[in-house]
């Protein structure tokens, strides 16, 4: 019980370091890992030693995938690729639908696109079909939350979904697969949820809304982009090759080497990258596209920093034993898997409320519950979206991704909690209901 003592006082150094102090995310989980390995038994080398190799393994294996994702998604954000796929996907489908379609938008630009550019992109489109529609805006940005969310949270390569088959040691394609499937149905079921309690008078417009406009309606319809298949094709490559490399080995023990190569998940993505810069070249110069590349390596050295810091923070947890403790544990409160995954949901909730971060939050879960996953008799995709779920399940304050949503939306924080919050929270409880159901079937 020490070991767990000593984990809050490393967690609550991390939360001192980033609220009190403003110091970076990834410096305050480096000083709350070394504590954590110090405290625990490991000598000061050792400890720093183990936050190194957690650091360098996760790079590893998301360093280029990351880089290339990012690098993907700025280049439809600047290209108007992302703004096309938004408003074709939208205008095809009747008002009656039009929320469902911005939600099913918001999933797939979250595919390759970090929630904060998708929520960026798609919210000017919110309010325009606000007005259009009649419906008032918190409907719009919910579905838009919902989407956006489940596909950042479950569907590789953002980095949450890209760690988790590295972590628990299954095939990418079925992340993705599983991903998708699961994803896209818990948004669905989330937002008719969501869709309800608001008809119900949940929402309360003098108290959820600040008043404040934050875009002025206004579209240009000269402005050049690319056409819509155009624009779908680098989101779907990357896909479509690892799922092929999958499916080829699922049913066939012989796979030839061409199809090993481009379903690997460096080279898919990288492809991806060039049918990116291929389309974008239409609407942009050369010197827009570095810049563009340039951008989004700038804030791809964020990401890289925060998440191989979690991947530090989870190496030093199993090296104090604390994983093999907690996997012995479950197996001896209970053999069934409905535990294992009940616990991998509520413990990286637990982190999310603490560290709000979900990048952290789910990597350091999966990293806890690796030692589990031999042992409880089912396929680790569903222990990764028990983690998963989890880490989506409880975003507020204290993360940068409720402020995006909230200020740009015109919401108080009430109402950012009304939906940032709470639309999270019902994917995650249905997405969790799949791992659930996914455990006893496959």
């Amino acid at each position: 019980m020490i070991i767990f003592l000593h984990l809050i006082i490393a967690i609550a150094i991390i939360l001192v370091c980033i609220l009190a102090l403003k110091l970076n995310t990834a410096i305050a989980l480096v000083l709350g890992s070394l504590y954590m390995g110090v405290a625990c038994g490991l000598d000061p080398i050792t400890s720093v030693n183990t936050v190194a190799s957690g650091f360098g393994n996760l790079m590893t294996s998301l360093g280029l995938s990351v880089g290339f994702g990012v690098i993907l998604g700025q280049l439809l954000s600047d290209s108007g690729a992302a703004k096309k796929i938004a408003r074709t996907m939208v205008h095809v489908t009747s008002s009656k639908y039009a929320m469902y379609a911005l939600g099913a938008t918001a999933f797939l630009l979250s595919v390759p696109v970090f929630y904060d550019v998708t929520f960026v992109i798609l919210v000017p489109l919110a309010i325009a079909m606000s007005r259009e529609t009649k419906k008032p805006i918190h409907y719009t940005v919910g579905a838009i939350i919902i989407g956006a969310g489940a596909a950042h949270t479950l569907v590789p390569p953002t980095p949450n979904p890209l760690a988790a088959a590295e972590i628990l040691h299954f095939d990418l394609g079925i992340m993705v697969g599983v991903g998708l499937i699961v994803g896209g149905i818990s948004a669905f079921l989330a937002m008719k949820l969501y869709f309800l309690i608001m008809d119900k008078g949940f929402w309360n417009k003098a108290t959820d809304e600040t008043g404040v406009e934050v875009y002025e309606e206004a579209e240009n319809s000269d402005e050049k982009t690319p056409s819509f298949i155009a624009s779908l094709f680098p989101v779907i490559l990357p896909v479509i090759l690892i799922l092929i490399g999958t499916i080829w080995g699922a049913v066939s023990s012989d796979v030839p080497m061409i199809i090993n190569f481009i379903a690997n998940k460096n080279i898919a993505l990288l492809l991806g990258v060039i049918a990116a810069y291929a389309i974008s070249s239409a609407t942009m110069t050369k010197d827009e596209m570095d810049k563009s590349a340039t951008e989004a390596l700038k804030s791809c050295g964020i990401v890289l920093l925060i998440t191989g810091a979690g991947g530090s923070f989870g190496a030093i947890i199993s090296a104090t034993g604390m994983a093999d403790f907690i996997a012995e544990s479950i197996s001896n409160i209970s053999a069934s898997p409905i535990v294992a995954l009940l616990f991998a949901f509520f413990v990286a909730a637990v982190f999310r409320i603490a560290l709000g971060s979900g990048t952290v939050a789910s990597i350091t879960t999966m990293t806890i519950m690796s030692s589990v996953a031999g042992t409880m008799g089912i396929h680790p995709v569903w222990i990764a979206i028990a983690c998963l779920s989890g880490s989506l399940s409880c975003g507020h304050v204290n993360d940068s991704g409720f402020w995006v949503s909230t200020n740009l939306s015109g919401f108080t924080i009430k109402g950012g909690l009304k939906t940032y919050t709470l639309g999270n929270a019902f994917t995650a409880v249905f997405a969790m209901v799949f791992a659930m159901i996914g455990s006893f079937i496959f």
